[in-house]
C-alpha cells in the first residue's frame, strides 16, 4: 500500500504560495481547490470500502513511512505562518488578496488540526508534542483535552458540545461547540487535578498553559514584526482553521443519538458516526471519514482504519458536505430524512429484539 497519496494534503500550502505570487483573486485558489475541485474528484474517483487483511494490517501498522507525512506537517505549518505574517507586514495587499490569504493559510491550519487529531491519539510523547505545536498555531490547544477526555466519552449525547443535534444549523452549532468545548476542557482538567490532589492554580493545570501559549504566540508575532496587523492576521487564520474543524465535527455526528439504557448511555457503536468512503477526501484527511472505526478504536492508526458496512453513509465526502452544511435549508433537506430513516431502522431492530425475548 503506497503512502504517496497521503502527501496530497501538502498541495494546499503549495497552492497558497501559488495564489499569492500570482496575485489578485488567485489568492482564493486554495479555497476553490478544497471546496470545488476536491468534491468533484470525489465523484469522479469514486469510493473505497476495502479493508486490509489481518496480516496486511500487522505489516502496515508498524511501517515508519506512514508517520512521515504527519511529522512533516508541524514545521511546514509553522513556516507557512511565519511566511504569511511576513507578507502581511511587508508587502502591499489589496483587500481581496488579504482575505484570500487568510482563507488559504486558515485552510492549511484546519488541515493541521486534522493532523494533530491523528497525533494526539498516539501514545508517544513526541507525537503528542507535535500535536500541541500544531494546535498552538490555531488557538485551539484545549482540543488536546476536550477531544480525548470529553468528546470520545460523550459523543452522540446532549452533553457533548461537538455532536450536532438534528435540526441544529451549523451557525447555531458553532458557538455551542467552540465555547462549550473550551469550557468543557477547563472542567475536565479541574476534575483531573482534583482527583490527583493537585492545585487548580498551579503549573500542573494544562489549561492555563493551553490558554497562555497561543496568546503568547499572537503577541510574539506582533512584536517580532512590530505590527498589530500581524497579530490580527494570526487570530483570523486561527478562526478559519478551527471553524473548518468544527464544520467537520458538525458533519460527523449530526442527528445521531445514543439511547439511555438503565440510566446510562448505550455503548458507542458504528451507528453513531457518519462515514464517507470517498477516496480522494480520505487521502487528504488521512482516512478521517472512516470515523466509526476511529471511535471504536481511538489508537488505531489512520492507515489501517476500517470501513464498517453498518455505519451511516454520507451522500458525498466531507469536502462536499461542508459546502452543503453552510446552506441550512439544503442541509436539512438532505440529512434529516437520512437521520429519520436511521432512527426508524433502530426502532424496528429494538422491536424485533423485544419480540425475540418474548418468544
Amino acid at each position: 500500500m503506497s503512502v504517496l497519496p497521503y502527501y496530497l494534503s501538502y498541495l494546499l500550502p503549495l497552492l497558497t504560495l501559488f495564489g499569492y505570487y500570482t496575485g489578485g483573486w488567485w489568492n482564493f485558489t486554495t479555497l476553490s481547490f478544497a471546496f470545488g475541485f476536491i468534491p468533484l474528484l470525489d465523484l469522479v474517483c469514486g469510493e473505497d470500502d476495502e479493508n486490509l487483511t489481518k496480516e496486511k494490517e500487522k505489516a502496515v501498522d508498524k511501517q515508519l513511512k506512514y508517520k512521515i507525512p504527519l511529522w512533516l506537517w508541524p514545521p511546514m505549518q509553522i513556516a507557512l505562518l511565519i511566511w504569511s505574517s511576513y507578507i502581511v507586514n511587508n508587502k502591499p495587499l489589496t483587500r481581496v488578496e488579504y482575505i484570500g490569504l487568510i482563507f488559504s493559510v486558515g485552510i492549511g491550519a484546519g488541515l493541521g488540526i486534522n493532523v494533530s487529531h491523528e497525533l494526539l491519539h498516539k501514545r508517544q510523547w513526541f507525537e503528542k508534542l507535535l500535536a500541541q505545536l500544531i494546535l498552538s498555531t490555531t488557538c485551539y490547544m484545549h482540543f488536546m483535552i476536550e477531544h480525548r477526555e470529553g468528546h470520545h466519552w460523550k459523543v452522540a449525547t446532549p452533553e457533548d458540545p461537538a455532536s450536532a443535534r438534528k435540526g441544529e444549523s451549523f451557525y447555531q452549532f458553532w458557538p455551542r461547540t467552540v465555547f462549550g468545548g473550551y469550557i468543557s476542557a477547563w472542567n475536565l482538567e479541574s476534575k483531573r487535578l482534583s482527583e490527583s490532589g493537585k492545585s487548580f492554580w498551579s503549573l500542573h493545570n494544562m489549561m492555563i498553559w493551553y490558554t497562555i501559549i497561543p496568546l503568547g504566540i499572537c503577541a510574539s508575532l506582533g512584536l517580532l514584526f512590530q505590527s498589530l496587523q500581524v497579530s490580527i492576521f494570526f487570530i483570523w487564520q486561527s478562526v478559519v482553521g478551527f471553524t473548518l474543524l468544527e464544520l467537520v465535527n458538525y458533519i460527523e455526528h449530526y442527528g445521531l443519538e445514543r439511547k439511555m439504557v438503565g440510566g446510562f448511555y448505550e455503548k458507542v457503536t458504528p451507528n453513531h458516526s457518519w462515514n464517507a468512503p470517498f477516496k480522494v477526501t480520505n487521502y487528504f484527511l488521512f482516512k478521517l471519514q472512516r470515523h466509526s472505526d476511529h471511535h471504536a478504536y481511538p489508537f488505531r492508526k489512520y492507515q489501517i482504519l476500517r470501513s464498517w458496512e453498518q455505519s451511516p453513509k454520507l451522500p458525498t465526502g466531507y469536502a462536499g458536505m461542508i459546502l452543503l452544511s453552510l446552506i441550512p435549508p439544503l442541509w436539512f433537506s438532505v440529512m434529516d430524512p437520512l437521520v429519520d430513516a436511521l432512527n426508524k431502522e433502530g426502532q424496528n431492530e429494538a422491536e424485533e429484539k423485544k419480540i425475540r425475548k418474548i418468544k
